[in-house]
């Protein structure tokens, strides 16, 4: 029998599937690809809570939905730091990550175009969840090369640890499971 985890967030709520990482730990699967209400109240809630930005940058992939959103919503331009660099991106930059949810090693990119959206520019760095850091500790240092400031740094969900943190703006706390 699949287990869940009931997820209230923006006046919404959600059944999460619970996900084995180990054999010691689960964690609720928070998937937005498609919810587009979930999309729309929660950053309609994030955007009351974040410090003033030019621009917001997200990692590929989950949260381009999230990004784009807040985009649309504030009126402000937004950039997505790649997983992989790509034949039209010239002078890439890049950072290395590992989350929790690949378990492996990655890359995140910027082309020149995002560079320069960036440079000298108030930058709102956007994910899903923050659980480890790791992404969001990637993501500040690939938009400081890219010479932006970042102006704050959130997500839907803050998960485990994460939700004890001060640097970080989110709407709810998410529980990790331990077995």
């Amino acid at each position: 029998m699949e287990k869940f985890y009931e997820l209230k967030i923006a006046g919404l709520t959600r059944k999460l599937p619970l996900c084995e990482v180990s054999d010691k730990l689960d964690i609720a699967a928070f998937i937005i690809f498609g919810d587009v209400e979930m999309t729309i109240e929660g950053c309609k809630e994030l955007l009351k809570k974040v410090k003033e930005f030019d621009v917001i940058a997200t990692p590929e992939a989950k949260s381009i939905p999230l990004a784009y959103e807040m985009s649309r919503q504030s009126g402000k331009p937004y950039v997505v730091a790649r997983k992989g660099t790509k034949v039209y991106m010239k002078n890439p930059i890049s950072v290395d990550v590992t989350s929790i949810t690949t378990q492996h090693e990655q890359h995140l990119y910027f082309g020149q175009d995002e560079v320069d959206r960036l440079k000298g520019k108030r930058v709102l760095i956007v994910d899903d969840v923050i659980s480890t850091g790791e992404s969001l500790t990637a993501m500040r240092e690939l938009v400081e090369r890219a010479g932006g400031i970042i102006s704050d740094s959130c997500a839907f969900l803050a998960e485990g640890d994460a939700a004890n943190r001060d640097d970080i703006v989110f709407l709810e706390p998410l529980p990790l499971f331990f077995k």
